[in-house]
């Protein structure tokens, strides 16, 4: 049996639960999902339409649809956090990985757009890691 997970904006403004019953989990290089998330890549999990419920703040949410792209991005009107969307052609159910607060049941299966990738992607990786922020 799947389990149930839950996820929130950064504010708390926005908050839904999910079945664990991911279809794909993918990290897009594309410079549209660089520009969306401000980093390197975007972490999205694929799911069935109807895998959601929203617990609050459905009025908090904002969207932006590109207008000749097939890519959108829903996000908290209060913090900018990404939030769960429908895709364009409402087949599935986009989840950003980073707003879920517990642990998956899948990993990441590809990475895609890595002709996009980042300049500075592998070499982040490689530099001095810290436990927190530092000075």
């Amino acid at each position: 049996m799947s389990k149930q997970l839950t996820g929130e904006c950064l504010c708390g403004s926005v908050k839904f639960s999910v079945v664990d019953s991911f279809k794909a989990f993918y990290q897009c290089h594309c410079k549209q999902c660089q520009k969306l998330t401000g980093s390197a890549f975007a972490s999205n999990l694929f799911t069935a339409p109807g895998n959601i419920e929203w617990i609050c703040g459905q009025v908090n949410i904002t969207n932006y649809k590109h207008p000749s792209r097939e890519f959108s991005k829903a996000f908290c009107k209060e913090c900018g956090s990404a939030v769960p969307f429908m895709n364009k052609n409402r087949t599935s159910l986009i989840v950003p990985a980073g707003s879920l607060n517990e642990y998956l049941g899948i990993q990441p299966q590809a990475n895609i757009f890595i002709s996009e990738e980042a300049c500075w992607l592998k070499s982040g990786l490689q530099a001095e890691s810290f436990s927190g922020f530092s000075d």
